[in-house]
């Protein structure tokens, strides 16, 4: 058994929230409180009793800014609890984060080796063809070639030049969160950046891929499919881990799906320690890697590959048995594997899926 412990760096605190502020302060607790108003609010006042935050700082005054900003709402109950605003502010700041700690900038729109068809248009022009946009035809370009061609401005469609355009796909994506104990076991806490990941990469698609899709589903003892709005208020339970039934419900959710690429993004800590048997019980065995649970998940593993669906694992830990198992299921499913640590994964994440890489890491 291992533990993972950690000094509290007080002056790294009060520098971060230098830099960031009360209001990102904030919208980080609410992620590691599942989204409780109150709760975030009680632990801002404790940190000011702790002397981390200024000891003039009034829970009650931020609440009322919170409430004017349109952030937060009082209940009929007097519960304050968030706002689609501020559930989207959640989202934003995710994407900022993530954003800012990656090394690169983000490139590419699910890039193909084909060109033509809707995208960015590129420098390079090509002859026009029937059926291409007007607003594609570089006219300085179009009028060079007429008068190259009979040193006066009359022109043809032969003259006629167009910008190239990068070709895009459109891309479905399923993402698989375990939310099983382990998530917050020994006071390592994976499932917040997890959730965050999740946040992030609805507001990218939403706000910059509007052709994707993006569809979460929660595996603990069962395959749960949560709306995006509702990513803030998810936490980690007392459950085994269903990889067989998230893998089960990815592919139901991508059926549907006309997108020209499916792919599945699971996000785990721990092997397969579950499933539901043929007569539907939950067949549970937390100890080892029981091969009849290995064995039906690889089917779905195998399942998706034939269906041409890549499963991309994020590996939030690093023990022997879960190593083996995604080993395994990458070979089948013929996908992708990384280890991340929790820190990491935001950009684990959108790497794979800004530059949609086609190889397999260990």
């Amino acid at each position: 058994m291992r533990f993972r412990y950690g000094e509290f760096d007080a002056e790294r605190f009060r520098r971060l929230l230098a830099e960031r502020g009360l209001l990102d302060l904030f919208m980080q607790l609410l992620l590691r409180v599942n989204g409780d108003v109150e709760a975030a609010l009680r632990w801002m006042a404790e940190l000011r009793d702790r002397g981390y935050l200024p000891a003039d700082f009034d829970p009650e005054e931020f609440r009322r800014l919170l409430e004017e900003e349109g952030l937060v709402h009082t209940g009929a109950d007097g519960a304050a609890a968030l706002t689609a605003k501020g559930e989207k502010r959640i989202r934003t700041e995710s994407l900022a984060l993530i954003f800012s700690s990656l090394a690169h900038g983000a490139a590419g729109d699910h890039p193909t080796a084909h060109e033509g068809g809707s995208g960015e248009p590129m420098a390079e022009t090509r002859p026009y063809e029937f059926g291409d946009a007007a607003a594609d035809i570089d006219y300085l370009q179009s009028v060079k070639n007429a008068v190259g061609r009979s040193g006066e401005l009359a022109l043809r469609e032969e003259d006629l030049a167009v910008y190239e355009r990068h070709h895009q796909t459109s891309c479905a994506t399923v993402l698989l969160l375990d939310i099983s104990h382990s998530m917050i076991l020994y006071g390592e806490d994976r499932i917040t950046p997890a959730k965050q990941v999740a946040l992030a990469l609805s507001e990218l698609i939403l706000t910059r891929f509007k052709h994707d899709s993006l569809d979460v589903v929660l595996f603990g003892d069962e395959a749960i499919p949560v709306a995006v709005r509702d990513l803030p208020y998810v936490g980690a339970g007392p459950y085994h881990t269903n990889t067989r039934a998230g893998l089960r419900a990815a592919q139901e959710i991508l059926a549907a799906k006309k997108h020209t690429q499916k792919q599945i993004f699971m996000v785990t800590d721990g092997k397969p320690s579950c499933m539901f048997d043929e007569a539907g019980r939950l067949y549970k065995n937390p100890f080892g890697l029981d091969p009849r649970i290995v064995v039906k998940t690889l089917d779905e593993a195998n399942a998706c590959r034939r269906k041409r669906i890549v499963i991309t694992t994020f590996m939030l830990a690093q023990d022997q048995e879960l190593v083996r198992f995604v080993e395994e299921l990458t070979r089948v499913n013929r996908g992708r594997a990384y280890y991340a640590s929790p820190d990491r994964l935001g950009g684990f994440v959108f790497v794979d899926y800004l530059k949609n890489r086609r190889r397999t890491v260990y």
